[in-house]
């Protein structure tokens, strides 16, 4: 069986998707800082460090932050639990969360808070004031989960949730209650993704669009992926007999389960590939990580 191209070797190029909005929202973003206490950056769990930004990072400068890293419930905690000790060394606030979790998100706020009052109390106390509004920037790159977490926030559809990465392109306010506000801005891509395997990791969790990279490509190293870390569950999902097979095999076996068939019974690997891509990100092919902690 041949598939169309090889994946195994992509070209730096596929990865690079900045629409020209994003640099106009990485401006605004800068420019609309003082308005805010503190700066919430979302990143994929699964991914902490790729699913950052650096030239957002940089462009906070001094303004309080919590990294938020969103999607637990689809991590390795085992894998979690190396990189939440490697945050906890950087001395930078950070929590990982699944944002459906409402205990979770209340404690979230509550650190927002703690580290916001902190910061007057070091900066300025004379104008220390309890009952003063908490305004949060929202930040990160595409489908990291930012609409869903303001909307678990304000307990209502307050922005756009969608599959697609790239949907929010304007800045706007949410009103959580009468104490906090929010700020949504547009989902920002690094200029340049500097090493290919991190835009395989931000394709596989759709940062990047599927046509970027394209469906095949993306599809394949999540199948890799899984056979490499032996997930039982996309083992006995698409009933594979074992890990020790190859990428062609283990596409065929899953077109076979679930009849992706075409004349003659030769696999329909376009549906196959769709059905590997939609269920990875549900978190039905096993929790995983991508890349461990620096050394």
């Amino acid at each position: 069986m041949k598939r169309q191209n090889d994946p195994s070797a992509p070209s730096k190029a596929l990865y690079n998707w900045y629409p020209g909005h994003m640099a106009k929202a990485l401006r605004e973003i800068k420019q609309k800082l003082k308005m805010v206490d503190i700066v919430l950056e979302i990143r994929d769990a699964r991914v902490p460090l790729a699913s950052g930004n650096r030239a957002l990072y940089e462009g906070i400068g001094q303004k309080p932050k919590l990294i938020f890293l969103n999607k637990m419930n689809l991590s390795d905690p085992e894998i979690v639990a190396k990189w939440s000790e490697w945050f906890e060394k950087q001395g930078e606030p950070f929590y990982f969360v699944d944002c459906f979790d409402k205990a979770a998100m209340k404690k979230a706020i509550s650190m927002a808070r703690n580290i916001v009052e902190k910061n007057r109390r070091e900066c300025n106390p004379e104008l220390m004031d309890s009952k003063a509004k908490l305004k949060m920037m929202i930040v990160g790159l595409p489908n990291t989960g930012k609409s869903t977490i303001i909307n678990q926030l304000a307990n209502k559809n307050a922005t756009k949730v969608a599959d697609k990465p790239g949907q929010t392109q304007i800045q706007q306010w949410i009103s959580v209650d009468d104490h906090i506000e929010l700020l949504d801005t547009p989902g920002v891509m690094p200029p340049m993704i500097e090493r290919e395997e991190h835009g395989l990791w931000l394709s596989a969790i759709h940062a990047i669009p599927d046509d970027i990279a394209g469906e095949e490509t993306v599809a394949v190293f999540i199948v890799k992926h899984l056979l490499a870390r032996k997930s039982q569950e996309f083992l006995e999902r698409f009933k594979l007999e074992s890990f020790d097979i190859s990428i062609d095999d283990a596409l065929i076996g899953i077109a076979k389960v679930r009849g992706c068939l075409r004349q003659k019974g030769l696999p329909d690997l376009d549906r196959v590939y769709k059905i590997v891509l939609a269920e990875f990100r549900k978190g039905e092919l096993g929790k995983t990580c991508f890349g461990l902690p620096p050394k």
